[in-house]
């Protein structure tokens, strides 16, 4: 078997980030190295919730399907919270043991054919350093390999006001002609998961799925971490 180089630089980077950055349980924060220790794991599986909403049948939304895994409150809030605006990065790593470790999630990710994340705005990625979306779904994609992820399909060309300071209508308003498609021939008849962290009136993920659709993709569904 032939090994490319540049696989083995990478190999050995992350080897010696190890070293110097060990993994920890996102939850208690003890040095672990699948970044969930079993305690903190067993506490956490008490409040997956698991549910799929079915919206086939419903004009309102473009996607089909939403898997969420927590309620958006308490201790999940608060790691949600952390993820996305207090610099813990890290955390993604986490919530990934959490998806990879379940099997009705794993069933759910692998109906379908790519895996794209909900993007932001490159002025607040450059603010963030990090789309906490994208984090996740890479890792997950990384880890079950039969499932794509790209990156380079849907982009955010509106820095628009965030959605939690809007209301219900101002929310719809908010987000029209916030994205746009590149790469169109990636999702051409494909079946796609949109990833984000968390679903609340479900008008970003309806926008996404519209500008998805109106570019060829066959079939949308949504997968986030917590629905408010």
């Amino acid at each position: 078997m032939k090994i490319k180089k540049g696989m083995i630089e990478i190999e050995i980077i992350e080897y010696l980030l190890q070293l110097i950055y060990p993994n920890v349980c996102g939850i208690c924060e003890q040095i672990n190295k699948n970044s969930l220790c079993e305690k903190c794991k067993l506490e956490l599986d008490k409040k997956i919730i698991g549910k799929i909403h079915n919206y086939t049948n419903n004009v309102s939304k473009i996607f089909n399907k939403h898997y969420y895994i927590f309620k958006y409150d308490g201790q999940i809030r608060k790691l949600l919270i952390d993820y996305k605006f207090n610099n813990k990065a890290y955390l993604y790593k986490t919530f990934s043991q959490i998806i990879l470790n379940n099997t009705n999630i794993i069933n759910f990710i692998k109906n379908y054919d790519i895996i794209i994340p909900v993007p932001i705005h490159k002025k607040r990625f450059n603010t963030r350093g990090y789309n906490q979306s994208e984090l996740l779904a890479k890792e997950i994609s990384k880890k079950l390999k039969d499932v794509d992820f790209r990156n380079d399909v849907l982009i955010k060309i509106k820095d628009n006001t965030a959605q939690s300071t809007l209301n219900k209508k101002e929310r719809i308003l908010n987000v029209k002609g916030a994205y746009r498609i590149k790469n169109e021939k990636f999702i051409k008849e494909k079946t796609v998961l949109l990833i984000d962290d968390i679903y609340t009136t479900g008008n970003t993920v309806n926008e996404c799925s519209k500008v998805l659709m109106e570019n060829g993709a066959k079939e949308i569904g949504i997968f986030t971490i917590s629905k408010d």
